[in-house]
């Protein structure tokens, strides 16, 4: 919220005799979403504002002709996108480009609507594959393909059910989104933790994978020592420079990193340990909905990634030694935090 576009701090198409007011605590008498007035059905979260005709978060009301139409998204960004690369060929550039809605909701554009008989996240799949390879053509076109680092990735693992009624879930067939891994989006299982990121530099990164440790994170230290700009005492304090492993001439990355997602863990090597509950904190019934596993229990978790990359067999009791080292790392990690 609002649904609208900004450009340069200011709503693209705005009248300013209609201005946008929103509220995430207060009724502000706006459409809201219903069974009968909405394109598809959204729950109780996702249905306060009926914005081209499907549920939004939060309270929305007024400057309507500045309302976005989700399904230009793939046009409007990508050409957006494009139009900076044509102004910036000559020069060194960064560019951020996030896709909308192969998050939710997700309506794709009607030329990729019935592509796949996924419905319409599959349908967002393939228009956000088609969006990265116009990129793609427009590095190639202007000579930069060669030059340019290209990160392509996610911000978490998969959900399918997220609140509205696509289905996702129904129309899934034999995909596992989550591959081998367990868990998924809010869980700090692998499925939610471990995204699929893909580091594209001809000039420098060797085709291959990687085994290498690394965070999102680190993106901001390692790509400040790539452009050797020194960042100051108190930035990106939890970031590390792991430029070499992120082009794929070092192996090892990390030697250890902490995660969080409803509870805390630590990877260290080929061994995950996640934190108990705490015992008075219980599971809310949203996070249940979502059928994944959601490996929240008031007991410690141990895993070996090198054997069991599913995270199916808790090893904690039979190494009370390794929870007890893991442990106090990730505590002392904590502690050195405000």
């Amino acid at each position: 919220m609002p649904n609208v576009y900004l450009e340069n701090y200011e709503v693209v198409g705005l009248d300013k005799n209609n201005p946008i007011k929103v509220s995430y605590s207060e009724d502000l008498g706006q459409i809201r979403a219903t069974k009968e007035n909405a394109r598809y059905v959204s729950d109780e979260d996702h249905s306060s504002t009926l914005i081209n005709g499907v549920g939004r978060i939060g309270a929305m009301i007024g400057g309507e002709e500045a309302h976005w139409i989700d399904e230009e998204f793939p046009d409007v960004f990508t050409g957006k996108a494009m139009d900076f690369i044509d102004k910036n060929a000559q020069n060194p550039f960064f560019l951020f480009f996030s896709f909308h809605d192969i998050h939710i909701p997700r309506l794709p554009n009607g030329r990729f609507q019935g592509k796949t008989d996924m419905g319409p996240r599959g349908d967002a799949i393939v228009q956000m594959d088609w969006m990265t390879g116009r990129i793609m053509e427009k590095l190639k076109k202007k000579g930069l393909t060669k030059n340019t680092l290209v990160i392509f990735t996610s911000d978490n693992g998969p959900v399918l059910n997220d609140g509205y009624a696509d289905f996702s879930e129904e129309k899934l067939g034999r995909h596992k989104p989550g591959g081998p891994f367990s868990g998924g989006k809010y869980i700090a299982l692998e499925a939610g933790t471990r995204v699929p990121t893909i580091v594209h530099w001809p000039a420098q990164v060797p085709p291959g994978e990687s085994d290498a440790l690394l965070s999102q994170v680190d993106l901001y230290r390692s790509i400040a020592a790539l452009v050797d700009v020194e960042l100051g005492k108190n930035e990106a304090i939890d970031s590390e420079n792991q430029l070499m492993a992120f082009l794929g001439k070092e192996k090892k990355g990390r030697a250890m990193m902490p995660e969080e997602s409803h509870t805390f863990s630590l990877r260290k090597g080929h061994w995950k340990y996640m934190a108990p509950l705490p015992e008075n904190q219980t599971i809310p019934e949203w996070m249940r909905a979502k059928n994944i596993t959601l490996g929240l229990i008031h007991e410690p978790q141990l895993y070996n990634l090198s054997n069991d990359i599913g995270e199916q067999h808790n090893m904690a009791d039979e190494h009370p030694e390794i929870v007890n080292a893991l442990k106090k790392d990730l505590e002392a990690i904590l502690d050195s935090r405000d």
